[in-house]
């Protein structure tokens, strides 16, 4: 157990204000707590779990060794977001982190004493002598803890660090977290109340939510590298400052389809814009959203079958045949939601055509990156040039249809870490996060004559990502209840059917 919390206790060393002696005295005070307690809870899943205590403890073995292999090597913290990142996360996704050093990791971690824990004999004893160990061991656990009070403060302080670096119980507590969340979930979406489309101008809205792009590298931002050659010279694009709401896909594309920043689950965009009469079609190379409720929802393996003369293992499948979509739609308002995987880690280098890779060398994956970081940026800089040629082909094919007013908006559901302060990709809680994991681009595009920018002093400095959901409606002249002027980008395009106060009572 020792070994396996290195981190909690590093963590404790470099944090603590106390002296040399006070240091190694809290040190050794909470190694004895460790250890008393974990021999306390091993005890009593042996006693009363027989047989499955002892794969239950070759189990944890197991797990703990990787927990401890990542906690190390991409400073994560297992925390609830990354236990919900660890239930969204795909084979494909999680294939990524397969190396012989993870591999080496869990052999000798994690099946060692995995093995150990199955074949060592074991001597059960009386329940009265399980009585006397576990009352001894609490009794050693307050003793060692009422030495320490004073420390209460600076442990409450650094509570979710610690607990989020103690092994086995930072994944035990945040699964079960999790699960309960889940559980209290609504079972449907709540529902907003009805809009109605208010015109019948043929427009389209093609917005594009980018995946691990963080607003530091690209050159519209003030980047030093060209990672923009493309959408730098575009007349008529708007890029705005903005931040994410959360630093992992589920809750960053939660909070760009939602109409406001809530825990609830209220009807998301697409779902509201297809109830009130949109065409809307979903198309992703990525997972983790919410729950979508649309008729046309296509993955890169179904779009890669229907273009074949495209690699469904890029973002560039996502893009193909949209100009025929949108002309051969029936309704005069087409919503077309694109999820990237672009610019997601540990293995950059795989997101994008080698045509693409500008950059180099590059880093095959995070873990060649923590040794080469400058390899690793390479790596990432390039996944941004490839975004910039889709975006930019994307305007063209939209302003070649006269016949529709268009737009088209992209904004990332979080930005990445590329070994600033040794952290690496994303997921810290939004507390502990650096900026670069929340720091996000926010692009807009509209074809002439579609809809007025509000100026920049009816903006805030830095936007959020509820902007989407307004100014989406404003594009396709939805009015509606749930329409917040406050959270358009555009000049409001109908006049609002209720005021603040009625629409907070819905």
């Amino acid at each position: 157990m020792l070994l396996y919390n290195i981190p909690f206790f590093r963590y404790v060393a470099a944090n603590t204000n106390e002296g040399t002696g006070g240091k190694i005295f809290l040190l050794v005070s909470l190694a004895v707590i460790m250890l008393v307690l974990h021999f306390m809870m091993t005890y009593l899943t042996m006693f009363l779990m027989r047989t499955v205590g002892r794969v239950l403890l070759a189990i944890l073995s197991l797990i703990n060794a990787t927990a401890v292999y990542f906690i190390l090597t991409y400073s994560v913290m297992i925390d609830a977001t990354t236990i919900e990142n660890v239930f969204n996360t795909r084979y494909s996704e999680a294939s990524g982190f397969f190396t012989w050093s993870l591999w080496l990791s869990i052999l000798l971690l994690g099946v060692l004493p995995a093995v150990y824990c199955l074949l060592q004999p074991v001597v059960l004893g009386k329940a009265k002598k399980m009585g006397i160990c576990c009352g001894g061991s609490l009794a050693v656990i307050l003793a060692v803890a009422s030495m320490n009070i004073s420390q209460t403060l600076w442990i409450s302080q650094h509570d979710t660090e610690l607990g989020g670096l103690l092994q086995p119980w930072s994944y035990l507590v945040n699964t079960c977290r999790v699960a309960t969340i889940h559980l209290d979930k609504q079972a449907e979406e709540i529902k907003l109340p009805d809009g109605k489309i208010m015109d019948d101008e043929k427009a389209v809205v093609v917005l594009v939510i980018g995946e691990s792009a963080r607003k530091a590298n690209f050159q519209l931002y003030g980047y030093q590298r060209d990672t923009n050659p493309l959408l730098s010279k575009r007349q008529g694009l708007r890029v705005y400052p903005a931040t994410s709401c959360a630093t992992y896909t589920t809750a960053g594309t939660k909070a760009i389809l939602e109409p406001k920043n809530t825990d609830n689950l209220y009807e998301l965009l697409p779902n509201y814009a297809y109830r009130n009469g949109v065409d809307v079609s979903w198309r992703t190379s990525n997972w983790g959203e919410p729950p979508i409720h649309i008729d046309e929802y296509l993955v890169n393996e179904e779009l890669g079958a229907q273009y074949p003369q495209e690699d469904m293992h890029y973002d560039g499948v996502l893009f193909a045949g949209l100009r025929e979509r949108i002309a051969s739609s029936k309704k005069s308002k087409v919503l077309i939601i694109l999820h990237t995987s672009t610019s997601h880690g540990p293995k950059y280098a795989d997101k994008y055509p080698k045509e693409f890779e500008v950059y180099k060398p590059v880093a095959k994956s995070v873990e060649e990156g923590e040794q080469h970081v400058g390899m690793l940026v390479n790596a990432y800089d390039n996944t941004i040039r490839y975004t910039d040629y889709l975006l930019d082909h994307l305007i063209d094919t939209l302003r070649s249809m006269d016949d529709w007013k268009s737009a088209m908006i992209f904004i990332s559901d979080h930005g990445e870490s590329l070994g600033e302060n040794k952290m690496f990709m994303h997921g810290l809680p939004m507390r502990l996060a650096p900026k670069v994991q929340y720091e996000i681009p926010f692009l807009v595009w509209t074809s002439e004559h579609f809809r007025d920018y509000k100026s920049e002093k009816e903006l805030p400095a830095v936007l959020e990502q509820h902007y989407i959901f307004h100014s989406v409606l404003n594009l396709l002249s939805i009015q509606s209840p749930a329409y917040d002027k406050d959270f358009d980008i555009f000049a409001p395009h109908f006049s609002e059917p209720l005021s603040h106060t009625e629409r907070s009572l819905h």
